[in-house]
């Protein structure tokens, strides 16, 4: 049997089991109303996002057309990483997506003799870093301090820690203070990935450190994403300016890949100060997550994201896919994608959507639900 044949079995075994993936082409009109997407507030064709975009792309071009350290770097990207050390309060360092981001930290962190602790719900990109770092990893249960204090007072090297603010499946938020505390106790360094906190949550939307008044303390190194609030595209590193140095010097993710194009990072700068000038969109995604989840049953979570359960993936598939016949759209998350091995509809609040649009969204999927 050939490889290509070997591959088409496990395709036909997924589509079976509903677990098989397809692409799908969006045109740039909305003919959909968005509850699958991540722009929780609504900022991706915000006129003042828009011109900040256009004019540097007419300024500097298409690409950044080199890495950060051969000719990549500019003005724009300068002042996106300033901005955002002042707010999160550390020094920023920005990649060309939240993902490389994730690798990079995690490979800068980990030490020889280390130890590695992700939750057992970390992202995807925050298990491969871990995967590929080399280091002994082991899983803690999901929002555990007291089985993380356990597993840190067995090793007596240097650990890190690697959760998220808000998880990205469920949209629970992490226990920050409870997590810091065991971890200052253990001498351990706590990474967090912000990806669905930046915008969102605290004061501006600083972000779950944050909220909970963590910002600048010792031992805490935080990720994010710019593509979910900021409706943009890019990732960064916050931490101590001897981290940055370390990163920038011997970070493969960094030093090896292209850097954002400055119209992409102009684009995520004025979107970061619409967020800290109109709270109101953030406060718009809280009342609508709220009625979301009330509607379909669920928990409230901490930011914009929500989701489901379904009990079988082919019926998750097929909800996904009557809402989108009926001109909804929702995110689908099935396994692998899922921490737990279940399926989910996953819904997100865009602050964009007329609240009527908003309301009659989330109506058409509590009807059709299985």
């Amino acid at each position: 049997m050939t490889w290509q044949l070997t591959l088409a079995r496990k395709a036909e075994l997924r589509r079976k089991a509903g677990l098989n993936r397809q692409l799908r082409i969006r045109g740039a009109a909305v003919n959909l109303l968005d509850l699958a997407g991540n722009d929780y507030l609504g900022l991706a064709r915000h006129p003042r996002v828009l011109r900040a975009a256009g004019d540097t792309l007419n300024e500097y071009g298409l690409g950044a057309t080199g890495s950060r350290l051969v000719n990549g770097s500019t003005k724009i990207h300068e002042t996106l990483e300033a901005t955002l050390s002042t707010a999160l309060g550390g020094e920023a360092l920005l990649f060309s997506s939240g993902y490389l981001a994730n690798l990079g930290a995690i490979r800068g962190l980990a030490r020889r003799g280390g130890l590695l602790v992700h939750d057992a719900h970390a992202h995807a990109s925050l298990i491969d870093g871990c995967r590929l770092s080399g280091v002994p990893t082991t899983v803690m249960p999901h929002s555990d301090p007291q089985t993380l204090a356990a597993i840190l007072a067995r090793h007596p090297g240097p650990a890190v820690v690697i959760v998220e603010s808000v998880y990205s499946v469920h949209g629970d938020l992490a226990p920050l203070r409870d997590l810091y505390k065991t971890c200052r106790v253990a001498g351990a360094i706590l990474l967090v990935d912000e990806a669905h906190a930046l915008g969102m949550l605290g004061p501006d939307g600083a972000g779950g450190v944050a909220a909970a008044g963590l910002s600048g303390a010792d031992n805490i190194v935080i990720t994010a994403t710019l593509s979910k609030a900021l409706a943009s595209a890019g990732g960064l590193i916050v931490g101590p300016r001897e981290l940055r140095r370390h990163i920038i010097d011997t970070g493969r993710t960094f030093i090896f890949d292209t850097a954002s194009p400055p119209a992409v990072a102009a684009g995520a700068l004025a979107a970061w100060q619409i967020a800290v000038d109109e709270p109101h969109r953030r406060a718009t995604v809280s009342r609508r997550i709220v009625h979301a989840a009330e509607a379909l049953g669920v928990t409230v979570p901490a930011a914009g994201v929500l989701s489901v359960p379904v009990d079988d993936a082919r019926k998750a598939v097929a909800w996904a896919d009557r809402c989108r016949a009926l001109g909804v759209a929702v995110g689908c998350f099935r396994p692998p994608a899922t921490p737990d091995r279940r399926s989910y509809i996953r819904l997100t609040a865009n602050a964009e959507l007329s609240q009527a649009d908003f309301d009659r969204a989330i109506d058409l999927i509590v009807r059709e639900r299985p």
